[in-house]
């Protein structure tokens, strides 16, 4: 995607997601419609927030195991350390992704 899509995109997303805030607020709602409405917008970010989460995680430890792969094509006999430098990359890259996952359901439940 070249940039414009992506600030397109970018924007798209954000007026669905904000708009609604927007709308029930010039209604003049009830107090109680309103923290309905936020407790919604909590569970829609925290979705993104793990969704997010994962992807890094995803792009990360792709990004790992092309460049062991690359490394161990280049100097093969540097493949038993090259790889055992990748799981622990990899265990840092799943250990940030689970703590955006646990940061997200704290923000869920409090």
């Amino acid at each position: 995607m070249n940039k414009f899509a992506r600030i397109a995109v970018l924007f798209a997303v954000l007026f669905v997601t904000v708009a609604p805030a927007f709308v029930y607020a010039a209604e003049g709602d009830t107090a109680a419609a309103a923290t309905a409405d936020n407790s919604a917008f909590g569970k829609i970010g925290v979705g993104i927030g793990v969704g997010l989460s994962a992807i890094g995680a995803g792009l990360g430890i792709g990004m790992i195991g092309a460049s062991t792969i690359d490394s161990s094509a280049r100097q093969p006999e540097m493949q038993n350390k090259l790889t055992t430098i990748m799981f622990i990359a990899a265990a840092l890259v799943e250990g940030i992704a689970l703590f955006g996952l646990v940061i997200c359901i704290l923000a869920l439940f409090l």
